[in-house]
């Protein structure tokens, strides 16, 4: 297949707008089509009123629980191999084992129509393994049921493709994997297909794993987020935004600040939302706002190990910094605006942070629990919750 020419846009991006139940607004379009019929169902599924949010907690050895955070009724899983890292959607729990990335259902998500949400509860399962070798890098996408998941096998030197439709159906369907020549690297789903971080470079793939585009300069590909007005890339000079439009892919770059030091690896946002956070080496914290294409670096009194944009009316911001506290800044200033206690060991190193739109979730695996953060109150801990399975890995479903 010959490449198209990439569409270049120097100013904002436009979304294409989505059928809907009710019309949306453009600019809370998701960033990716939500396509497939009964918004998000599935067959088996019950359709709920509210978002079913729970806990995949997995210990060292496997064992696999989700603990519903209303009832904290838990529900027990099959076991997977021994995990070493843990990646998540808000429904699949991507499991990195010495095999490759074993994929849990947790039988619990939210499905994202523009102006509103459908919400699903079905029984969890483990639906098996992707194959692969070495450090598993996970890019997800904004839907369970549509679209695609990424993985890439630094060992193998691998990018593959999962389609998500498929695995709401509970089947590992393949839709490309591609060998390349590298180490590190990353798939980003977008459109009908990814992004392939290969030799400083993005090369879109499309679903049959052909490139279908000309590729795009990033140097040092770290990091990538869908927000609600695209796929953030992250790259040693800045950012690459990119949006399905038209049936084809248009990017636009997004540069650090004249005089940046520190740059992003990862970022972290509320499912959903424009604005991301990046660590910002041990000086704080960046934040990415895709909407106004702007980064905003945020000095902190101590470095942090995580951080996450809630992205609400009030711009809080919760973090973990290296005495094992939990924070809350705000966006606008970077008032520290609440603190708990240090409670973390190894200054929240082996820990996990969520955020939804009301509560911050932290695993704390040394104390064998999962503190419930009021990131609004101050960073008040409303509860700490016993996991059914040491919470060695932790993830937030039903999101």
């Amino acid at each position: 297949m010959i490449p198209r020419p990439l569409r270049l846009l120097p100013a904002a991006l436009t979304i294409v707008a989505l059928s809907a139940c009710a019309s949306a607004p453009e600019s809370s379009t998701p960033a990716s089509p939500a396509s497939g019929d009964g918004h998000g169902a599935i067959t088996g599924a019950e359709e709920v009123a509210e978002p079913p949010l729970g806990l995949l907690s997995i210990d060292a050895a496997g064992n696999a629980a989700v603990l519903d955070l209303r009832t904290e009724e838990a529900t027990t899983l099959d076991r997977t191999a021994a995990p070493s890292a843990l990646a998540s959607d808000g429904r699949y729990g991507f499991v990195t084992t010495e095999e490759g990335v074993e994929v849990i259902d947790s039988g619990r998500w939210s499905w994202d129509h523009g102006d509103h949400f459908h919400y699903y509860l079905a029984e969890p399962a483990l639906l098996g393994t992707v194959a692969g070798e070495g450090v598993a890098t996970v890019v997800t996408g904004p839907l369970s049921t549509a679209g695609a998941t990424g993985v890439f096998f630094g060992g193998s030197r691998e990018a593959v493709l999962l389609d998500n439709k498929a695995l709401s159906e509970g089947r590992l369907d393949e839709l490309f994997r591609i060998e390349v020549n590298a180490d590190t690297g990353l798939v980003a789903p977008i459109g009908e297909g990814a992004l392939v971080a290969v030799d400083d470079t993005l090369v879109y793939h499309d679903s049959d794993g052909e490139p279908a585009e000309s590729p795009v300069d990033c140097a040092d590909a770290s990091g990538a987020i869908t927000t609600r007005v695209g796929l953030v890339v992250g790259c040693a000079d800045g950012a690459v935004l990119a949006a399905w439009q038209d049936a084809g892919l248009t990017v636009e770059r997004i540069p650090y600040p004249s005089g940046a030091v520190e740059r992003a690896l990862s970022f972290d946002g509320r499912k959903g939302r424009p604005t991301v956070a990046a660590v910002a080496g041990t000086t704080g914290f960046w934040l990415l706002d895709s909407r106004e294409r702007t980064w905003t670096l945020v000095p902190t009194e101590r470095p942090l190990t995580h951080v996450v944009a809630v992205d609400d009316a009030e711009g809080h911001v919760v973090a973990i910094d290296i005495d094992g506290r939990i924070v809350v800044h705000l966006a606008d200033d970077g008032a520290l605006v609440g603190a708990t206690d240090p409670l973390l060991a190894d200054g929240g190193a082996a820990s996990s942070l969520t955020t939804d739109e009301q509560r911050a979730y932290v695993s704390d695996p040394a104390a064998g629990v999962v503190h419930e953060v009021d990131y609004a109150d101050a960073a008040r801990v409303a509860r700490s919750l016993e996991t059914p399975t040491a919470p060695a890995f932790v993830a937030e479903v039903g999101r």
